[in-house]
């Protein structure tokens, strides 16, 4: 059985970076599949229950605007009309794949790790834009006669 010691932990994230931004460079659009983890924010959002379970699908293109350090990716993102702000810890990224190429790196997500936590100034700026409330005009999406 192998040992997941923290230089290999490291060289897996590497990879993981490695391959999203080749699938991004080819195709323009890369998925990536975030295991729950309680130090994973999607906004207020936050995770389903089916995908605690199951996972998170994530699809990011290259006009979107984010950041992947050493320790986790960050990013705005849309779901369902709402923007929320993300920080997804590196290790809690279980694959990264391409359905055009047919190309996917799956990884353990070991949960016994301890993972970072987001920082304090990230945490507010996320409740932050939480409290704002965007109203959306549902005559724009009504059919018109």
């Amino acid at each position: 059985m192998i040992e997941y010691s923290p230089e290999l932990i490291k060289r897996l994230n590497d990879f993981k970076k490695h391959t999203f931004f080749e699938i991004l460079d080819l195709v323009d659009r890369v998925f990536i599949i975030v295991d729950y983890n309680e130090n994973v924010i999607i906004g207020k959002r936050g995770f389903l229950p089916e995908e605690k379970e199951r996972g998170l699908v994530l699809v990011f293109n290259s006009q979107m605007k984010f950041q992947w350090d050493d320790e986790a990716l960050l990013a705005t993102l849309v779901f369902g009309g709402a923007r929320e702000k993300c920080y997804i810890p590196i290790n809690s990224i279980a694959a990264v794949f391409s359905p055009e190429l047919r190309v996917q790196l799956t990884v353990p997500v070991l949960k016994s790790i301890n993972f970072e936590e987001p920082s304090d100034s990230l945490k507010k700026d996320i409740s932050e834009k939480d409290k704002i409330s965007k109203i959306i005009n549902l005559s724009d999406f009504r059919k018109k006669k």
